[in-house]
């Protein structure tokens, strides 16, 4: 089976652990199973994998899925073509998670691990579900946990947004920008995040505003952190230099996950002023003295998708 699965930028700013975005960057997986023994070959970013084997993040969610399902495949094969950055914020490993439960459950009959299981699932292996729900769903989601259990609430973008990301030249561990997260926060900051989430749900949501400055305007407010990115700054100077030229520019920018990209939200292309815009936002990553790989994507509106057996 083939599984394409799109890159995502969780938290948006506020939306902590909540928010998530799902991007046209794909990494494309076919999986089979075999007789005996396990094969990977990966081409692209971490390709340097191809020999962790059992270890391989993919492989390791197809075993997941499988011990739910019941399946118990003699070998495995795995081709990965990877486009997704590892370890710069853009949800690379939510993506091999996705595609390794979808390729399984496709192997294995689709009847045995329903969606909301397969979600649960993912967003268990992953450690929390902004990411994995952005990447299986598309467009724009809000995931939360309820009685110890995920979920997730799909929401369409309507804005005239065009998501531009620039790529650090050097990843950061996750794990790692998690650590420098304080235990508590003042009251103070957590209530200014609650509100703006909610201005950034309704800011992307809605179908029409007066003007596109007031939606610049809007999205700058709304994608405004207290909770997490301060925290994070000592430990990637560049990524905090970029995104404070990014905003003292009036161009909405958030760090993209746990870093070290930064996420910006544009104009739509063909709008008068996009151009300029993408322009100020190249010379502001020139400024920082480090190499940026500035991409403008689109949102992936379709989310993981199981493309059948390889012609």
């Amino acid at each position: 089976m083939r599984v394409r699965v799109p890159a995502t930028s969780a938290n948006l700013g506020p939306g902590f652990d909540a928010l998530g975005l799902a991007l046209t960057l794909h990494d494309e997986v076919e999986a089979w199973t075999c007789g005996s023994g396990l094969s990977i070959e990966i081409s692209g970013e971490g390709a340097a994998l191809a020999g962790a084997g059992e270890d391989h993040l993919v492989i390791k969610a197809m075993r997941a899925a499988f011990a739910v399902t019941g399946a118990r495949p003699a070998g495995l094969g795995l081709r990965c073509v990877n486009r997704i950055p590892h370890g710069r914020g853009l949800g690379s490993s939510a993506a091999a998670i996705v595609a390794g439960v979808l390729a399984a459950r496709a192997l294995d009959g689709a009847g045995k691990l329903p969606d909301q299981d397969l979600f649960e699932l993912a967003a268990g292996l992953e450690g929390h579900p902004d990411n994995v729900a952005a990447c299986l769903a598309g467009g724009l989601t809000l995931a939360w946990t309820a009685g110890g259990r995920p979920r997730m609430l799909r929401l369409e973008p309507l804005a005239p947004v065009t998501p531009v990301v620039c790529i650090a030249p050097a990843p950061v561990r996750t794990d790692l920008a998690r650590r420098l997260l304080p235990d508590a926060v003042p009251h103070r900051d957590a209530a200014a995040n609650a509100g703006r989430a909610a201005l950034l749900l309704a800011a992307m949501t809605q179908p029409a505003h007066p003007g596109r400055h007031d939606l610049d305007a809007l999205l700058l407010d709304a994608t405004e952190d207290r909770l997490h990115q301060q925290y994070r700054a000592a430990a990637m100077p560049e990524t905090s230099a970029l995104l404070r030229g990014l905003r003292a520019a009036g161009i909405p920018a958030a760090v993209s996950g746990a870093g070290p990209s930064v996420l910006a939200l544009l104009g739509a292309r063909g709008e008068p002023g996009y151009r300029h815009r993408l322009g100020s936002l190249d010379s502001i990553a020139r400024e920082t003295g480090i190499a940026w790989r500035v991409s403008s994507l689109d949102i992936e509106r379709h989310g993981a998708r199981v493309l059948g057996p390889p012609t």
